[in-house]
């Protein structure tokens, strides 16, 4: 059976997704130096702030006007995967949870009925840039859980398995490889059933290295997306630069790597296969249910904004989570 059903560019920054997935994105900022207030030192004159996603002088604000990053936004219906690889995000929400997260560490948050949100990159660094790389990927809910109770995770990088072999470096974040059993999801994710088959996992390889990708169930959509090197042969076809391939679920796929270290990210689940409408920050099933939402939105502000700041930052403080209710997790 040859595994390669589809091979097209990888569309930059935002990449094309299958369901359950309805969202990736690639954010990969190199911040300067922070100031006094956690935003970046020196000028932010010529960049169109709170809609800044330009990368001028190889960094964007997004919506921040001070700090970069996201101040407080809805959402509901889905769940958000946010795998930091290098610097912070601050979390704050309108359940009054917090955290400060970052360096391999991944936040799961279950939308479900409806929550508010911030996700700001404080640039906690003064005499030294802030790289700041991280992926953001969007996973739908089925409908039985589309109104569950927000809920957000946080799977710690001291925590995460991590399979190595010559040459190749696997991070398991979601979904079984080998021996490496990963953290738990949130309990309503379609992560959580075991039968959905939701993987998520990066891959780096080093130049020359080979790895061969086993075969998962049958009927699950899968895509490797090739981000970062020259070249890679998949199952003996070769792709150069930034790839996107949708590969047969049931079929293993050998990888040979070419001449530069090359990085991958795979996204893998059984699709939920129920109707898809999104309005913005909303994914519902219907588009009566969409009404309904900007309604309750308007009315109730899922609950409003507890933070005398649209986009609060945690100060000093290393990484960290204060859940609902006031229970505090660390990295262990």
């Amino acid at each position: 059976m040859k595994p390669i059903i589809a091979i097209e560019p990888l569309e930059p920054f935002r990449w094309q997704t299958q369901d359950p997935f309805l969202f990736c994105v690639h954010h990969d900022d190199k911040y300067p130096a922070g100031n006094d207030e956690f935003g970046p030192q020196g000028t932010l004159e010529g960049r169109e702030l709170g809609q800044d996603f330009a990368g001028k002088d190889g960094f964007r604000m997004y919506h921040g006007l001070q700090v970069p990053g996201f101040p407080h936004h809805p959402h509901r219906g889905f769940e958000t995967v946010t795998i930091v690889r290098n610097g912070l995000v601050d979390h704050a929400d309108s359940l009054g949870a917090a955290a400060r997260y970052g360096h391999g560490d991944v936040q799961w948050l279950t939308a479900g009925r409806g929550i508010l949100h911030s996700e700001m990159f404080p640039l906690v660094k003064k005499d030294e840039p802030n790289p700041t790389e991280l992926f953001q990927i969007w996973l739908n809910l089925p409908r039985v859980s589309k109104l569950a109770e927000p809920h957000f995770t946080m799977l710690w990088s001291e925590q995460i398995p991590r399979i190595e072999a010559p040459g190749v470096a696997v991070t398991v974040v979601a979904g079984k490889l080998g021996e490496a059993q990963p953290l738990p999801p949130p309990p309503k994710s379609w992560a959580s059933d075991p039968r959905s088959d939701v993987a998520i996992w990066t891959v780096r390889l080093a130049p020359g290295a080979r790895w061969t990708l086993p075969a998962a169930s049958a009927g699950l959509n899968r895509s490797l997306y090739f981000f970062r090197g020259e070249s890679l042969k998949i199952a003996s076809t070769e792709v150069r630069g930034a790839t996107h391939v949708i590969l047969q679920s049931d079929a293993e796929a050998s990888i040979e790597n070419g001449a530069a270290e090359s990085e991958i990210l795979l996204l893998q689940g059984r699709p939920i296969g129920e109707p898809v409408v999104q309005y913005g920050p909303f994914v519902m099933n219907s588009e009566a249910e969409i009404v309904s939402t900007i309604r309750e939105y308007q009315r109730t502000q899922f609950g409003g904004w507890p933070w005398p700041s649209d986009h609060p930052v945690h100060g000093k403080e290393g990484r960290f989570a204060r859940h609902a209710g006031d229970r505090i997790d660390r990295p262990r």
